[in-house]
């Protein structure tokens, strides 16, 4: 496996990131980790509520600073307690020492904002997260399922206050989900984040196992579309479904690491598969083709201005913006 930086800093992570979300035998738990090493891969993703993933990776990790860890705060630690949730320093501080304590380490790689929270100021965030970063018991940090005005917002406040920025965004994305697309990736791009991608496989819809997916009778018209020319791609490649699938999101950025979650080593042996795998661009139109996405305003309207002379004048058809750097 390869190894891209983390956003703008030196730390370098594997393409794929290893989800964990739904591991919950510790003796499966090793094997998976064994495999994910054996392949190069280091990136952790975790999070404090994600039910005893911590615990478990704590339990089973032999060489804590061989991996990456990447945990998240948020959610509610104590459903009664009003502060036991949020991204309110309190919350943040708590939920800290809790996953600590959980991972059996003293410092977190990367710490993730889950989700935003409406109620809490950004600065105040973006502030306790500092700290907990000057205090060395966090390393980097990220945010997770934010509008991109909030996480654009934060990191230019961190450049004018010299805080520590956001230096990866998580968001869900894949062939039948490609909001991201609109502002998110084009902002993560823009600020040199790592965009680590939750979902690569649409749910199984996009895996071709057919035990992972809903009823196909569930389906919408547009997802049996897409699982049907993902299905053909893998058929056409020789290769298997879901290395279709991850190959698609990997191939749209190279900010992109598509987080892998498995419930198996034999499945995620097969997924690091998909790491090898270029996509040819006739069959990323097949796939495009058959899951239509429309980025919508204000980007189609600006990219229709890009070659309107009545915006640029008469020499815009011989304007090459090829290395202009703001260009999304």
């Amino acid at each position: 496996m390869r190894y891209r930086l983390f956003g703008r800093t030196g730390l370098r992570v594997s393409e794929l990131v290893l989800g964990t979300m739904r591991l919950r035998d510790a003796s499966e738990y090793r094997r998976i980790l064994d495999v994910f090493a054996d392949a190069g891969g280091n990136f952790l993703d975790t999070a404090a509520s994600y039910g005893t993933s911590e615990e478990l990776l704590g339990e089973v990790m032999t060489d804590r600073d061989r991996f990456v860890i990447g945990t998240k705060y948020t959610p509610t630690r104590d459903a009664g307690d009003p502060n036991a949730s949020g991204n309110h320093r309190k919350n943040l501080v708590r939920s800290l020492e809790q996953s600590l304590r959980r991972l059996r380490t003293d410092y977190i790689d990367v710490y993730w904002v889950h989700v935003w929270d409406r109620y809490t100021p950004i600065e105040e965030t973006l502030r306790a997260l500092d700290d907990v970063v000057r205090s060395g018991k966090v390393l980097h940090i990220g945010i997770s399922d934010a509008p991109a005005w909030v996480v654009a917002q934060a990191n230019t406040l961190a450049q004018l206050r010299d805080r520590t920025p956001f230096a990866g965004l998580q968001v869900p994305y894949n062939l039948l989900w490609r909001d991201a697309e609109r502002e998110l990736l084009p902002m993560a791009e823009a600020f040199g984040m790592s965009v680590t991608a939750w979902g690569p496989l649409g749910q199984g819809i996009l895996s071709g196992r057919s035990g992972q997916r809903k009823d196909p009778a569930e389906y919408t018209e547009r997802q049996r579309t897409a699982a049907a020319a993902v299905d053909k791609v893998a058929a056409e490649l020789g290769v298997p479904a879901a290395h279709i699938a991850l190959a698609w999101t990997r191939h749209r950025s190279p900010a992109i690491l598509p987080i892998v979650g498995v419930s198996s080593a034999a499945q995620l042996a097969e997924n690091l598969g998909a790491v090898d795998l270029t996509l040819p661009e006739e069959a990323v139109a097949a796939l495009e083709a058959a899951a239509p996405f429309e980025v919508g305003f204000p980007r189609d309207f600006i990219e229709g201005c890009d070659t309107a002379p009545v915006i640029y004048g008469d020499t815009v058809s011989r304007f090459d913006p090829r290395g202009y750097a703001v260009r999304a």
